[in-house]
């Protein structure tokens, strides 16, 4: 298993000089991520999130009957969200815009492949920078605040992509639908897991002060 420690904040001096004798990971007072110790965990975990995103997508998905291109619901949002609560702006823009990415490029979707990448890519980094920054003392509502303009990000941005590629106004509007209960089921399943997630990272890599 990949070895990691929470980052950012303020440290003791005692968690400090945990860290500086190669021991495990600590806790920040502000942020929950957890951040990599070097490159090579980074480009592992971020690789596995983005193959999870890929494979979420893929393997659940149900067409709904939906005017426009809303009616895909599939669960790729999940990991997305995981992947930046848990691991910070980068990892989840970087799962979500190249798991989803890929799946529109391998799945007949292809002119969608550069919106979902900047659109995906950018709800990632946007609950990412949530997680890191945590403007919202309360994880649980920071978290679903996070999804929340995750979802606004998704709507506009499908919006304006469908208003590109199909040259009409008023039909994207029927994909409206599709998005919000594809990303609201996506935030349920994701609020639900990550208390759990969060023990164990705990349990798993943090030194008691």
């Amino acid at each position: 298993m990949p070895d990691f420690h929470f980052g950012g904040g303020i440290m003791t001096d005692k968690n400090a000089a945990a860290q500086s004798s190669g021991n495990s990971q600590m806790l920040s007072e502000r942020s929950n991520i957890i951040c990599f110790r070097n490159k090579t965990q980074e480009l592992v975990t971020t690789a596995l999130m983005i193959a999870l995103t890929y494979v979420a997508t893929w393997l659940i998905n149900v067409r709904l009957p939906f005017v426009g291109s809303g009616g895909l619901i599939h669960l790729g949002n999940v990991p997305l969200f995981i992947a930046a609560i848990l691991f910070g702006k980068k990892t989840g823009a970087l799962a979500g815009g190249i798991g989803m990415g890929l799946f529109d490029l391998l799945s007949g979707w292809t002119a969608w492949a550069p919106f979902t990448f900047v659109i995906v890519g950018a709800m990632g980094f946007v609950v990412g920078w949530f997680a890191e920054k945590r403007p919202i003392r309360n994880v649980h509502v920071n978290d679903a605040v996070s999804m929340l303009i995750a979802l606004a990000i998704k709507i506009v941005g499908y919006y304006f992509a469908e208003v590109i590629l199909y040259g009409n106004w008023i039909t994207p509007v029927g994909s409206i639908p599709g998005n919000v209960l594809q990303v609201g089921t996506a935030m349920v399943i994701a609020l639900a897991v990550l208390p759990l997630l969060r023990r164990v990272s705990r349990r798993a890599y943090v030194i008691p002060a």
